[in-house]
């Protein structure tokens, strides 16, 4: 068939026409209960060049740009989520989960593809690495498709961020042992070097946003024309000097997270409803990049390394989810949320077509590895979102009564000698995880204060100490499990297991008697919730318990946020 878009045509044509296609690809898909990504994926690759060839090549090279700033959107939108504060409760989730994706996954695939493939151990460890990687476009897509949130969607997401580094990292690192052993020569410290001068590009951009852009910029224009320069500096900066702009782009999320509490001003607001073409666009022109004839020649190799890297990705998260005693939904089902791997992957394939020290493999890795992404870009969606539904948090993105305890503002195994130093460290915790910027003292007064006066030990092991504050406009609170419990006075003399601290300002007085009247009623009351939430062992059980789907009849959705 004839091209529709022709090498001289303008690209403005050539992006309508991927939108269109991505647009009804994705729509047939969900007709179909499939993901709209692989509806998209598969849509590309009818209209590109393995399919209808409605595209030229020359036409797709010209939107390379817009991919590019695609990928680096979803970089940032990664990096953001790993905020240290928010994952304070996660750390130990996270990092043994990455030791077992950087050891178990690739250990697989190098032994598969060295021992059973033949491939030699220097095109092997660079499978091995490649392996790692997350597609953090799908992972993001399907979340915000599914509209899910809770405990399992933050490890998942937080979980890709880190993979994804520890993968670019790692590859270029193997890249350069491969070149040594090939050529003899060793030069290690340029994947460092390299690493190192995307992350400082990142950073830096972050740092010097936080330091001028609320300074020289006011208004909610100039700071998304602001947001929309860090990022396109953040990737052309890296391009430039030819260092991974994912990597400078992920860098630049997590700085920003971190050191900027304003960054949904800066970012997210923005790009809220942007993202969703973004991604169309991104994922129809990855099916139409992809080449499926190169399907007969390399399906061995290829489909050996699905397999090994699907396995290892099932058993990694299975493993570390078990040895952390994270709850059963994330145990049974991140491993499968983690298969997806599409543009990393490819980025990092790209890398090694100008190395001559890979000339005598270079041809079977780069199809091999495309057509594994090509099987994952298909299959991966549909296996994250099964993970997605089976963990229970599909549709859980909601504004809910409770919404104010996540994980990171509940602590378990909690202890104190006495009441006040108990609502001392509550009132610590209130203002940590929240990052609130507020005199504690004087918040742990007031509370202590209003406790003389009327005790907040409800009975059934329950006590709600809480505060007004004029500083404030929502809701906050913290929640504190103790085991053993607190030995406090209790109108029914039972120790205290749980306590929840609550700060509320004057407007909201009415939702504040429904937090207490629901947390009385069921924490205070409910023998069965009793019993799963003072045993909890980690803050992710505890939050499992007061956000599962069964919870919604008292932790309930709310029509209008508040």
């Amino acid at each position: 068939m004839s091209e529709l878009v022709s090498p001289e045509a303008d690209p403005l044509l050539t992006i309508a026409l991927v939108i269109v296609a991505g647009q009804v690809g994705g729509a047939l898909a969900k007709r179909l209960s499939l993901p709209s990504i692989t509806g998209q994926v598969v849509a590309g690759v009818l209209v590109g060049q393995s399919g209808a060839a409605l595209v030229s090549e020359h036409a797709l090279h010209g939107l390379k740009p817009l991919t590019d700033f695609a990928l680096g959107l979803i970089a940032v939108t990664v990096g953001s989520h790993l905020n240290l504060k928010r994952l304070r409760n996660a750390g130990r989730r996270l990092g043994v989960l990455l030791l077992a994706e950087i050891t178990i996954t690739p250990s697989l695939v190098f032994l598969g593809l060295w021992l059973v493939g033949g491939r030699p151990p220097a095109e092997s460890i660079l499978y091995a690495t490649v392996s790692i990687a997350t597609a953090p476009a799908t992972v993001v897509a399907l979340v915000r498709e599914l509209h899910a949130r809770g405990v399992f969607v933050k490890t998942l997401v937080a979980a890709v961020a880190l993979n994804n580094l520890a993968c670019i990292f790692l590859f270029e690192v193997a890249r350069a042992f491969s070149v040594s052993s090939i050529s003899g020569v060793a030069h290690l410290e340029q994947p460092i070097i390299n690493v190192l001068v995307a992350v400082t590009i990142g950073a830096s951009l972050a740092i010097a946003v936080r330091l001028l852009a609320y300074r020289l910029v006011k208004g909610r224009g100039p700071l998304t024309t602001m947001a929309v320069m860090t990022l396109l500096l953040a990737v052309g900066l890296a391009m430039r000097v030819g260092v991974s702009p994912l990597l400078s782009c992920l860098a630049l999320g997590v700085v920003q997270a971190n050191l900027t509490p304003e960054r949904s001003d800066l970012v997210d607001a923005f790009f809220e409803d942007f993202i969703p073409v973004i991604l169309t666009i991104f994922f129809t022109l990855a099916g139409m990049h992809l080449k499926l004839e190169s399907f007969g020649l390399v399906t061995a190799i290829a489909g050996l390394f699905f397999i090994l890297r699907a396995l290892g990705k099932v058993l990694s998260g299975w493993l570390a989810m078990r040895v952390v005693r994270a709850t059963l939904s994330v145990q049974r089902n991140l491993g499968l949320a983690l298969i997806p791997q599409a543009g990393v992957a490819v980025g990092l394939v790209l890398l090694i077509q100008d190395e001559p020290a890979f000339a005598s493999f270079q041809s079977m890795f780069t199809a091999s590895v495309l057509t594994a992404v090509t099987s994952n870009e298909i299959v991966g969606p549909l296996l994250t979102r099964m993970a997605l539904r089976r963990s229970g948090e599909a549709g859980m993105d909601g504004k809910r009564l409770l919404d104010f305890l996540q994980e990171e503002n509940i602590v378990t195994e909690f202890s104190a000698e006495s009441k006040p130093e108990a609502i001392r460290k509550l009132v610590d915790l209130l203002v940590s995880s929240h990052h609130l910027r507020l005199d504690r003292e004087a918040l742990a007064r007031s509370v202590l204060q209003r406790e003389n006066e009327v005790s907040t030990c409800l009975g059934g092991g329950l006590a709600i100490p809480h505060g007004e504050l004029t500083e404030i406009n929502q809701m906050y609170g913290v929640m504190a499990i103790s085991r053993l419990g607190l030995n406090f006075e209790a109108p029914d003399g039972r120790a205290i297991h749980c306590m929840v601290l609550l700060a509320t300002p004057p407007g909201q007085r009415q939702r504040h008697l429904e937090v207490l009247a629901t947390l009385a009623r069921t924490v205070g009351m409910d023998t069965e919730v009793q019993a799963r939430l003072f045993e909890a062992r980690t803050p992710a059980h505890a939050y499992d318990i007061l956000h599962e789907e069964a919870a919604v009849h008292f932790n309930y959705f709310l029509d209008e946020p508040t």
